[in-house]
């Protein structure tokens, strides 16, 4: 795949060489990230950050991986902001922001509502998320988090077993997630979820003739005691009709530290997309794992910063340009004096 001037709607565009190219320019973007070093290799560009959906993470990420590349960033927040509220189409609103931006970034409640704004948008779209559908650039990240955390116990992605939990449906980190597994090889996938939840027969099924070994169960403990990752999901109360309908599934899939010692492998990595649901029904991931070196949350997060700065360096095609303009930072910096 040619990520120079090109839209990122779906993990289906891309092979693997272009994902290890994504990495590898994740890499090395980690001092500039720490704040060890400053580039402006993006000065004077713009991003437009339109988030139709609430988001805290992915929203900031974004914005802040440009930032960090020396770029600034317009945000447009919630329908009742924008000019689609008034009942512009996505057409319109594609053509005119556009105008006023090197690079979008997008989330929308609607599947397909991101391709349909890429299709009038004059510059490249990144899919922030699109409904239940897709979210690219998190599976992306929950990748280089997978690999990271692998290597440094001397496995690879190839071969690895993961169990995925919660909300498989609606969750679409899930969906990208397992979209992307299609391109390793002899993985195994525990998906576990309440019936009603489960992933997509269609991504099942096209994992399974990938040749990937894919049980589907509601049975959280037996699932966990054999994998490297344990991934889990929130209950995503915005997708159902109602929040009573949510809360029969919430809190079904909970992992605390009494558990994780009992059924988890000493070394399995725990990863979860968040926000994770921390109220009392749910608690999804107790806070008694916080201190658990194998949580990988955070880390997950910082992830994110790295692999959308390359996102951006590579669509922008300014990738093999960010050292020539760099500097030392000016500023006091923990991680740097750490």
């Amino acid at each position: 795949m040619q990520l120079t001037g090109s839209h990122i709607l779906s993990i289906s565009q891309f092979d693997r060489d272009t994902i290890e190219r994504v990495f590898t320019v994740a890499d090395s973007m980690t001092p500039y990230a720490a704040r060890r070093r400053v580039t402006r290799v993006l000065e004077g560009a713009i991003l437009g950050n339109m988030f139709f959906e609430p988001s805290t993470r992915t929203r900031v990420s974004f914005g802040c991986a440009f930032n960090l590349l020396g770029g600034e960033v317009r945000e447009t927040t919630g329908f009742e902001s924008s000019a689609i509220a008034k009942g512009e189409s996505l057409y319109d609103t594609a053509r005119v922001l556009s105008g006023y931006s090197d690079v979008i970034c997008m989330r929308h409640p609607q599947e397909g509502s991101v391709a349909e704004f890429a299709e009038a948008s004059r510059v490249p779209v990144i899919n922030g998320g699109d409904g239940a559908n897709e979210h690219p650039s998190q599976a992306l990240l929950d990748l280089y988090t997978i690999r990271s955390e692998l290597a440094g116990r001397g496995r690879g992605v190839d071969g690895m077993r993961i169990a995925m939990i919660g909300d498989l449906k609606y969750g679409r980190t899930v969906h990208s997630l397992a979209k992307l597994l299609l391109l390793y090889q002899d993985i195994q996938l525990i998906l576990v979820s309440p019936k009603e939840l489960a992933m997509p027969e269609e991504i099942v099924e096209q994992l399974r003739l990938r040749g990937h070994d894919v049980k589907v169960t509601d049975e959280l403990t037996e699932s966990i005691q054999k994998v490297d990752i344990v991934y889990s999901t929130r209950i995503q109360e915005e997708r159902f009709q109602s929040k009573d309908e949510a809360d029969l599934y919430r809190g079904r899939f909970r992992l605390n530290q009494a558990i994780y010692t009992q059924y988890c492998e000493p070394n399995t990595v725990i990863m979860h997309p968040l926000p994770r649901d921390s109220r009392a029904d749910a608690n999804e991931l107790d806070n008694d794992l916080n201190q658990n070196p194998n949580l990988a949350i955070f880390r997950q997060t910082d992830n994110g910063v790295l692999v959308r700065m390359a996102l951006f360096a590579l669509v922008l095609d300014v990738a093999d340009q960010v050292d020539k303009y760099a500097r030392d930072v000016r500023w006091y910096n923990a991680s740097r004096n750490g």
